[in-house]
């Protein structure tokens, strides 16, 4: 029989090639079997023949050390797709993780900024330089576009059909969709393009990527975070925002202004509506108010 990495790394090859799995994915799904693997190492249990109460041990130490409900959840995710493989590929191992129940999830609305917000953060980047210039398109598109960060750095020169209105995303699970752009943001973007990204020595490799650094290599998920955090101490925004934060405010004005939440779940590439639903907070206080004040039997 082979070793517990042995098939864990069966496990990996299996999402990567079967599953299509995008690499953030694939890489919480590796980092919570490899720790499961880890701990019954260190307890000196065999896969084979762990049971319920050895993960039940193992979720209430990391309920000790802090871990989140999310983080739970997820890791009991993980945990019972990679049993559900082993199942699939014959192996006849207990599962310790059909008997766990899900943490509860407190559904916590997004962070997000107002309308105004967006205006300073974006006003509070110098155009005159380059950076400048590539900052500006960049968080200008996160938000225009409701852009993942993944989705932004990895955005192609040839992914983008001005002529049509269009640029080409590839996000989770290397799903593919057309999202429409505003002319702002094409503006920017050929700004960035004809003024500082054709001034910068491009690396090989990436000739065809659209946001690069002074390096002539890709920009990093990592430098956006950073990036952003400094425009909003210019801007003067003391919320607790991410890069992530922009596509939150994306998906809430369009809802806030009436769009039709299916429109939203596409543009998004939600691949679920209830996804979608937790942008809604704001549409409903709204639709409360009107009920409140029109409806005839609270006159």
């Amino acid at each position: 029989m082979r070793g517990s990495q042995e098939l864990a790394d069966s496990f990996y090859r299996y999402l990567h090639l079967e599953q299509g799995l995008s690499d953030n994915t694939l890489e919480a799904y590796q980092r919570d079997v490899r720790a499961w693997l880890r701990y019954l190492e260190h307890t000196r249990q065999a896969l084979a023949e762990a049971e319920l109460p050895a993960l039940q041990q193992y979720l209430a130490e990391l309920l000790d050390l802090g871990i989140s409900a999310r983080s739970q959840a997820r890791f009991i995710s993980s945990l019972r797709a990679f049993y559900r493989y082993l199942r699939q590929e014959k192996y006849n191992f207990p599962d310790p993780s059909l008997d766990i129940e899900m943490p509860e999830l407190a559904k916590t609305l997004p962070h997000f900024l107002e309308i105004e917000e967006v205006e300073s953060l974006l006003s509070a980047i110098n155009r005159s330089s380059p950076d400048g210039l590539r900052d500006h398109a960049m968080f200008l598109l996160l938000y225009a576009c409701g852009l993942r960060v993944s989705e932004l750095v990895a955005l192609k020169c040839s992914m983008l059909y001005f002529s049509d209105g269009f640029i080409r995303v590839i996000g989770k699970g290397d799903k593919e969709r057309l999202v429409p752009i505003a002319p702002e943001a094409i503006a920017a973007i050929n700004s960035y393009m004809t003024t500082a990204r054709n001034q910068i020595r491009i690396q090989p490799g990436f000739q065809d990527v659209l946001f690069l650094n002074r390096r002539g290599k890709q920009i990093t998920r990592q430098w956006v975070f950073l990036s952003l955090k400094k425009y909003l101490n210019l801007a003067g925004i003391q919320k607790p925002i991410s890069p992530h934060s922009l596509r939150h405010s994306f998906a809430t004005h369009l809802i806030e202004g009436g769009a039709d939440l299916r429109v939203v779940q596409e543009l998004l590439g939600h691949s679920s509506i209830t996804t979608t639903e937790i942008y809604t907070h704001m549409d409903r206080s709204f639709l409360k108010e009107q009920l409140i004040e029109f409806h005839p039997w609270n006159k």
